[in-house]
């Protein structure tokens, strides 16, 4: 798969979680599920962190330990992402305020996508 295409897959997937979590919460359907929200922003950097280690990977294919590189800078970006989005949520919203438990929920939500890079590494190096 280009490169290309793995960037605009991977802008597109952080613009979606942006919109997401900085939309006016009141909108969103309330659930009765215990810690849904940790379980969404858990997924969110789940799959953010998968989309930018595919990208990262295809560009530093080539280069000397590509793969850690990719995954240490696909799991910095998701943890400063997610800190900036807590920020931002504390800033510019009125439903919405930093939870450092959210930061967790997204910090283990990268760590799981890393491992299961690895597991997978076989089949996402075929992207």
């Amino acid at each position: 798969m280009p490169k290309q295409l793995l960037l605009c897959w991977a802008i597109l997937c952080s613009g979606i979680i942006t919109y997401f979590c900085l939309t006016d919460s009141s909108n969103i359907p309330a659930v009765s599920f215990p810690n849904i929200d940790k379980i969404v922003h858990f997924c969110f950097h789940f799959g953010f962190t998968i989309s930018w280690i595919l990208f990262f990977k295809k560009e530093l294919k080539g280069k000397e330990a590509d793969d850690f590189k990719a995954y240490l800078v696909a799991f910095i970006f998701s943890v400063f992402f997610g800190i900036t989005i807590e920020i931002l949520q504390s800033v510019f919203t009125t439903t919405r305020a930093a939870d450092v438990t959210d930061i967790l929920a997204n910090t283990i939500g990268g760590t799981t996508a890393i491992f299961t890079a690895i597991a997978f590494k076989k089949q996402i190096d075929k992207i």
